[in-house]
């Protein structure tokens, strides 16, 4: 009886950041990874991401190629030079996808390369993956 009455911890939602330059794909992003029970933070170029990820410590970043001010794979250049944050799970989520720019994301060593336009629930099947190979 007195079972019932113990607090159970809070599960541990995943914080992604977004970053990516088009508002509107990262509102739906955001509805739909809300909807999976993740927290989102978002940014609209790569030196705002750089910002957020230093300052929120993300589980993991969606991240686009694409962007003014600095773009994703400066961004990921940024990322892997900074101790605090280059081991930090990169997925890219782009439209491009010639192959020297996906070996150039590779190089980087990003965790999974999504073009778009792209499927939510795979989006979120690599998500998970991710995740737990972190874990």
């Amino acid at each position: 009886m007195l079972g019932l009455f113990k607090s159970k911890k809070k599960a541990k939602h995943p914080r992604i950041l977004v970053i990516d330059d088009e508002p509107d794909l990262v509102s739906t992003m955001q509805c739909r990874l809300e909807w999976y029970g993740c927290e989102i933070i978002s940014a609209c170029n790569g030196q705002d991401g750089m910002e957020k990820a230093a300052s929120e410590k993300p589980d993991l970043i969606l991240l686009d190629t694409t962007m003014p001010v600095v773009n994703g794979h400066e961004m990921l250049e940024q990322l892997r030079r900074d101790p605090a944050l280059k081991d930090t799970p990169v997925i890219m989520v782009t439209a491009i996808c010639a192959p020297e720019d996906i070996a150039k994301a590779s190089s980087y060593g990003v965790a999974d390369y999504v073009t778009k336009p792209f499927d939510y629930a795979e989006l979120m099947e690599k998500i998970k993956n991710t995740l737990q190979d972190k874990g």
